[in-house]
């Protein structure tokens, strides 16, 4: 602990006073051309997919990656899923192995993709958690306190579907009048620092007094965690995973009589309209250091290439103002000891090219995982085979 504690010492000690002198706009429009890398950041700058082109950034914080994070691409449909975990990489990982495929096999049975397969989609994923989570926990019991949000978009035949638990969050940036660029926020935050959140969940729960507290400052639900939707963290949703006092950060004084959490997630659908330039799916860590006005107009004022990674920076570089430091100061500090700076972070920015809505094109069929850097073939074949005219279920 001692050396963690120098690092972050050392770290914060260097002189940043010019730096910390700069403007915000200075900072959001800086390009970082330092000749210093940020080993600890990944990013694919420009790829293709059905209807236009994607960027995809992560940057490591935690000792142990918890967010994880996919973009699949076919000739008919484009996915894009971010999972930001917590208390392990255990409920992200599960998600990115296996939503995508519970969402193909539901879309196969039904032959269309819609908000309801897309809701059958995350339920699948949940089940199959909480049984891996029945089956560990004997040997591994803080999995039971594991659990992941989860931000998933899908476009097919023009119409846009997010499902979302927990507070990632998908912006799109439209042109609005004088052809500025607007940010319109897609997702709702499922966070307890909101009040909408603390009211449901004091309507869900009229006879608990606890059910919401502020613990140093910031709202917790039954004072341990902030969101109120999730996959996985079983030990708030069933009695069977509550965990004794030898665990004391997830103990509960007393068993829960109804979930605490929930992994029903809030649905929106859009048909994409022909002023939608680009939607940004990114992990809270992004939201954290930038709004979503700030985001879209620095998507939108340069290339595309590298857009996700030019975000990832200027969270970056907002993280280590707020220490008075330079971000290249940033880029010396390890994982671990970067975690008390910033979160993971994941960014995907879909640019949508309205010409190519409705038409077949020549897109490899790819799946990108973020960060591990593995990319191979995807599965979008069982559409090629649905009715034109099937259309989607709202």
């Amino acid at each position: 602990m001692l050396s963690w504690l120098t690092r972050i010492a050392m770290a914060c000690w260097r002189p940043g006073r010019q730096y910390a002198r700069m403007s915000k706009d200075d900072i959001l429009n800086d390009d970082d051309d330092s000749t210093t890398a940020d080993s600890l950041l990944w990013s694919r700058d420009l790829e293709k997919h059905s209807f236009g082109e994607f960027s995809f950034a992560v940057v490591q914080a935690n000792e142990v990656i918890e967010d994880h994070s996919q973009v699949e691409t076919g000739r008919d449909a484009t996915f894009i899923g971010v999972y930001d975990g917590h208390g392990g990489p255990d409920a992200s990982r599960f998600i990115s192995d296996h939503l995508f495929l519970n969402l193909m096999r539901h879309a196969r049975e039904r032959g269309t993709i819609s908000e309801e397969i897309l809701i059958s989609a995350v339920s699948s994923t949940e089940d199959g958690f909480l049984t891996l989570v029945r089956r560990s926990c004997g040997i591994k019991p803080l999995i039971a306190a594991v659990g992941s949000c989860c931000l998933v978009g899908v476009i097919w035949r023009g119409t846009l579907f997010v499902a979302n638990l927990g507070d990632s969050r998908a912006v799109i940036g439209s042109l609005g009048r004088s052809n500025k660029i607007v940010a319109e926020q897609l997702t709702r935050d499922h966070n307890a620092s909101m009040e909408e959140v603390r009211q449901e969940l004091k309507s869900l729960h009229p006879d608990d007094s606890h059910i919401v507290v502020m613990k140093h400052g910031v709202w917790r639900i039954k004072g341990i965690i902030q969101v109120s939707r999730s996959i996985g963290d079983a030990y708030l949703k069933r009695p069977e995973f509550s965990l004794d006092p030898s665990f004391p950060r997830f103990h509960l004084p007393e068993p829960i009589r109804r979930p605490v959490l929930t992994s029903e997630p809030s649905i929106y659908s859009r048909v994409l309209r022909p002023n939608d330039k680009f939607v940004i799916f990114a992990s809270d860590g992004l939201w954290e250091h930038l709004t979503n006005q700030e985001a879209v107009e620095i998507v939108y004022n340069n290339p595309r290439a590298g857009s996700a990674r030019r975000l990832v920076r200027a969270a970056l570089h907002m993280a280590a103002r707020k220490r008075v430091m330079r971000y290249d100061d940033l880029k010396k500090v390890d994982r671990g000891v970067r975690r008390f700076f910033h979160d993971d972070i994941t960014v995907v920015v879909i640019f949508i090219d309205h010409e190519l809505l409705g038409n077949s094109t020549s897109v490899p069929e790819m799946s990108v995982r973020g960060f591990i850097d593995s990319v191979g073939p995807s599965n979008f074949n069982f559409l090629q085979g649905v009715d034109a005219d099937a259309r989607s279920i709202i």
